[in-house]
């Protein structure tokens, strides 16, 4: 079928798109469009209005994504600090430049709104909001099962849902199912629903929301072909698997893979450490080998809000079908016990100088989970933060890309100490938590008294100085 040439601009007005789309049906001779043959033409053509629901790390990059394709993109956040930003023309994220989002806002293609009426008016909603844990490692999905009833009110037929936040396999027809179908709309024929994972890999510049392939996976056949359509508008490679659990199981293999590998090249570190072999010299030469080696890295423990959270997903539902996840569980034990490692190798290195913990004057570099961006999300700084201010430490810290660092985690919110000469000087122990390239590390190591070291970034430096003031942690 070929869309007629007087159809191809688009129509702002929805009433309009129903029967340009209508139009478009009838002129290739065939009877009134079913819901989903509907669908599938309005995402095809980009003739249809698109909702992001969370406008965080990965929603806001979703929906630039979506509206520089031409779609007609809404944005909606429970933080209205967030829509307020993004109508003054401002970006919260900082490796999503500021001009991006304010020229889509400036052109309409992106409308921040406040509430979730406009969703009456969107063909897709697409669900991005946090999945955390509770305190006992629980899912807590409370975020999605109350975004869920928000998009239920707004419900009408022919609107496809789209869940991207991380769970547990089942959540999409579990949970979210339900509340959609007490509406009396019957997904997969009248609404449908899909699950899509996020892949955002923030501030790596090799990928972008456009260009990772998008995993779908929908609650039926027509769910997941519905989903495909919408997505194919907007990024290179869609890959389209046989169910919503299969997609949501997808998710977790890929951040448990990286869990459980970090997590022994953790152990392997330590390991090393005391048969005095340098890990990042060892894992250096493993990855010479061509194939059959993968190198991960070690670190102060896990942050970002998808290793240090994700496969407890897993590890939570396996548990309904009589199963313990070994790997999980104890991959989880040696990544949240790296910063307490981090803070007794800081301690020895104190004591051999005669300097205890008590009083002492650390620093840390970086505070965010990973370098060059101002993600604090589970960030480890914060349980090396506990542990220093448990041992009464007089903590300070600087990091390039986070003046000021306030999370649930802190009592009280901190800000960033310039870095210059004398506030290293000053400082009886450098703790470098993240390797931000923003960071003079020559200048750290020439005024420094002690360097603690996860992250190998005085690597250059270590090996050409002469005294001892760089430790591996």
């Amino acid at each position: 079928m070929t869309l007629p040439e007087e159809l191809t601009a688009y129509s702002t007005d929805s009433s309009q798109r129903e029967q340009l789309v209508e139009k478009l049906y009838r002129t290739g001779g065939g009877e009134k469009m079913n819901l989903r043959d509907r669908a599938l033409e309005k995402f095809k053509r980009r003739m249809a209005r698109v909702g992001i629901i969370g406008l965080g790390y990965a929603g806001l990059p979703l929906a630039c994504s979506f509206a520089e394709a031409g779609f007609a993109t809404y944005g909606f956040d429970m933080d209205p600090s967030k829509i307020a930003a993004l109508k003054r023309g401002e970006s919260y994220i900082g490796h999503l430049p500021a001009e991006r989002t304010a020229k889509l806002v400036a052109d309409r293609r992106f409308s921040p709104v406040n509430g979730f009426k406009a969703l009456a008016d969107c063909d897709a909603a697409i669900i991005c909001v946090p999945t955390p844990l509770d305190r006992f490692r629980a899912p807590d999905l409370t975020h999605v099962v109350n975004t869920a009833r928000v998009v239920a009110e707004y419900l009408h037929p022919g609107q496809l849902v789209v869940l991207e936040s991380t769970t547990y396999p089942g959540t999409s027809d579990e949970v979210v199912a339900p509340i959609l179908e007490q509406t009396g709309l019957k997904i997969g024929h009248d609404v449908f629903l899909a699950f899509s994972p996020e892949r955002e890999d923030p501030a790596n510049p090799e990928f972008t929301t456009k260009t990772i392939p998008k995993v779908v996976g929908g609650v039926s056949e027509a769910c997941g072909a519905v989903a495909t359509a919408l997505y194919q508008g907007v990024v290179a490679q869609v890959v389209t698997v046989s169910s919503a659990r299969v997609a949501e199981a997808a998710k977790l293999l890929e951040n448990i893979y990286r869990c459980v590998n970090i997590a022994m090249v953790n152990e392997i570190k330590v390991l090393f450490q005391k048969m005095e072999i340098d890990v990042w010299e060892v894992i250096e030469a493993a990855a010479t080998k061509p194939f059959g080696f993968t190198p991960f890295y070690p670190g102060p423990g896990l942050g970002g809000h998808c290793i240090p959270i994700d496969p407890f997903y897993l590890a939570w539902k396996a548990r309904e079908h009589g199963m313990f996840t070994h790997f999980i569980e104890l991959a989880g034990q040696i990544n949240t016990g790296m910063p307490g490692y981090v803070v007794e190798q800081l301690t020895r290195a104190l004591n051999r100088r005669g300097k205890p913990l008590r009083n002492a004057k650390i620093l840390l570099i970086g505070v965010a989970y990973k370098h060059n961006v101002d993600d604090v999300r589970e960030s480890p700084a914060f349980a090396i933060i506990d542990l220093l201010r448990a041992s009464e430490a007089d903590i300070s810290y600087h990091d390039p890309h986070v003046p000021k660092l306030q999370s649930r985690h802190l009592k009280n919110e901190m800000y960033s100490v310039e870095l210059t000469p004398a506030t290293v000087a000053d400082a009886d122990a450098v703790v470098i938590v993240t390797d931000h390239q923003r960071v003079d590390y020559a200048e750290l190591v020439r005024h420094a008294k002690l360097i603690i070291d996860t992250r190998n970034a005085t690597a250059a430096y270590r090996k050409s100085s002469a005294n001892d003031n760089i430790v591996l942690a």
